[in-house]
C-alpha cells in the first residue's frame, strides 16, 4: 500500500459518521424499543432481551461478509447494503413494537424479522468499515483511529437518545414510527455523503487475480484459524469481552441493593461509568502515537494493563459488596470504567494492527472473526452475569456477598484474558506488527 493510499484524519472522521449512524440506529433499536415493550405495553422483559441477544446471534455471520468484501476489494458497497439493511430493520422493529399493542404474536414475528436485519446490517457494515480502517490506516495512527471512530459512536448513542427522547413525549405509536423511520433516513443519508469517494476505486486493494474467490470462504476462514496469533486473539476478545458485558446488567441492582442508591442514584451510575470510559479511551489513544518523537506506551502494554487494572476495579466492587455504603462506591465505578475504555480502544488498535498482517487481502475475514467473537461474549455476558448474581443469592445469605462472589468471577476473566495478551504469540497479536519498527520493538 503506498502512502498516497493511506486515510488521513479527515477520512476517518468520515467513517465515524458512519459508525455514528450505525451506533444512532442501535440505540433506538435495543434501548427505547425495549423500554416501550416492558412499559407502554406491558410485554415481559424476556421478550425484549430474547431479541436483543437474537441480534447478537445473527453477528456469527460477521466472518462470512468480511469474506465478501474481501473478495470484491472493495469495502463501500458492503458498508453501504449493511446500512440500508440496518435502517430498515430499525424501521421494521419499530412497526413490529406498534403491531404488538393489538396483535402480539404477529408483531413478535415481524420483530424477529427486524432484529434478524439489524444482526446482519450490524453485522456487513460494521465488519467492513473495520476491514477497511484497518488497511488504510497507518499502524501509528491505528489506536487515535479507533478511539475517534468509537467516540463518534458514542456521540451517536448520545445524540439519539437525548433527541429522541424529547420527540417521543408523549408516546404514542405514530410518533415512535415516525422518530424510527427519521432516524433511520438521516442516518443513511449521512452514510451516503461521509462514503462519498472516500475509498476511490481501487480500495488500496490486491489486484484482482491474488484475491479470493467467492467459494473459498471455508478456506480462508480455516486459514485464518490456522493462524496462532488470530486464534489467541479471537479467545482474548471473547474472554475480555465476556467480562466487560457481564456486569452490565448487575451493576445498578448491586447499587440499589447493596449500596442504597436510589433509582436515580444508580441509573446516574451509567454516566459516571462512561464517563470514565471516554478518558480511557483517550489514554489509550496515545498507544499507537509519537511525542516528541518517542513512542508512547504500545498496545500491548495498553491491552494488558487495562485487562489487569480493570481486574483490579472489579476487586473493588468485591470489597464494596463487604463493605457496604461505606466504600467510595462512584469512584470505583468510574475507575472501571477508564481501565474498560483503555484496554477496549487498544484492543481494537491491536485488532486494526493485526488484521493487515495475514496476506491474501484477508483483513475482512480476521476483523469477522474477531468481531463474532465479541458478538458472542455481549450476548452471552449479559445472560452469564445476571444468571451468576442469581445463582450466588441462592447460595449467600448476604446480597452483598453474593454479588462480591460473581465480581471476583469476572475479576479472574480479566486476570485470565491478560495472561493471553502477554503471552508470547498474544503479545505479539497485541503488538500489531511482524515488522521490525520501533511500535514493536516498544511492545517487546
Amino acid at each position: 500500500m503506498s502512502g498516497s493510499d493511506d486515510f488521513g484524519w479527515i477520512k476517518v472522521a468520515r467513517l465515524g459518521l458512519v459508525q455514528a449512524s450505525l451506533g444512532a440506529i442501535v440505540v433506538l433499536t435495543v434501548s427505547t424499543l425495549n423500554r416501550v415493550m416492558v412499559v407502554e405495553l406491558a410485554l415481559p422483559a424476556l421478550l425484549p432481551g430474547a431479541l436483543v441477544a437474537l441480534h447478537y446471534l445473527v453477528q456469527m455471520t460477521r466472518p462470512k461478509m468480511g469474506h465478501g468484501s474481501d473478495v470484491g476489494g472493495r469495502r463501500t458497497p458492503w458498508i453501504l447494503g449493511g446500512m440500508a439493511t440496518l435502517a430498515l430493520g430499525g424501521v421494521t422493529a419499530a412497526l413490529a413494537t406498534v403491531w404488538m399493542g393489538t396483535r402480539p404474536f404477529a408483531g413478535t414475528m415481524l420483530a424477529v424479522l427486524g432484529f434478524l436485519m439489524i444482526g446482519l446490517g450490524v453485522s456487513a457494515s460494521g465488519t467492513s468499515l473495520l476491514a477497511l480502517l484497518a488497511k488504510r490506516v497507518t499502524p501509528t495512527r491505528r489506536a487515535g483511529a479507533a478511539t475517534l471512530v468509537w467516540i463518534m459512536m458514542i456521540i451517536g448513542f448520545a445524540v439519539t437518545a437525548g433527541i429522541a427522547g424529547k420527540l417521543l413525549d408523549p408516546y404514542s405509536p405514530e410518533r415512535l414510527l415516525a422518530v424510527a423511520a427519521g432516524v433511520s433516513a438521516i442516518a443513511m443519508t449521512l452514510t451516503l455523503l461521509a462514503l462519498w469517494g472516500v475509498e476511490g476505486r481501487a480500495g488500496g486493494g490486491v489486484e484482482d487475480e491474488q484475491r479470493a474467490t467467492p467459494r473459498e470462504f471455508r478456506a480462508a476462514l480455516a486459514e485464518v484459524w490456522a493462524d496462532a496469533r488470530a486464534r489467541r486473539f479471537a479467545i482474548f476478545v471473547f474472554l475480555s469481552m465476556l467480562a466487560y458485558s457481564a456486569q452490565d446488567l448487575i451493576l445498578e441492582p448491586f447499587a440499589g441493593s447493596v449500596m442504597g442508591y436510589t433509582p436515580g442514584q444508580s441509573t446516574s451510575l451509567s454516566g459516571v461509568q462512561h464517563g470514565g470510559v471516554l478518558v480511557g479511551m483517550l489514554l489509550a489513544a496515545f498507544a499507537g502515537s509519537r511525542w516528541r518523537g518517542r513512542q508512547v506506551g504500545s498496545l500491548r502494554g495498553w491491552t494488558v494493563g487495562g485487562c489487569i487494572a480493570s481486574a483490579i476495579a472489579m476487586a473493588g466492587l468485591v470489597a464494596a459488596g463487604i463493605s457496604g455504603p461505606s466504600w467510595p462506591f462512584a469512584a470505583n465505578v468510574w475507575l472501571l470504567g477508564v481501565a474498560n475504555g483503555a484496554f477496549s480502544i487498544a484492543a481494537i488498535g491491536s485488532m486494526m494492527q493485526l488484521a493487515g498482517e495475514g496476506g491474501r487481502d484477508r483483513e475482512g475475514v480476521r476483523m469477522g472473526l474477531w468481531g463474532a467473537a465479541q458478538a458472542i461474549a455481549f450476548g452471552f455476558g449479559g445472560l452469564a452475569g445476571t444468571a451468576a448474581s442469581d445463582i450466588a443469592r441462592l447460595v449467600f445469605d448476604s446480597p452483598g456477598a453474593a454479588y462480591a462472589c460473581v465480581f471476583a468471577l469476572e475479576g479472574t476473566v480479566f486476570l485470565i484474558a491478560a495472561g493471553i495478551a502477554a503471552g508470547k504469540e498474544g503479545a505479539r497479536a497485541a503488538s500489531g506488527s511482524r515488522a521490525t519498527t520501533p511500535q514493536v520493538e516498544a511492545a517487546r
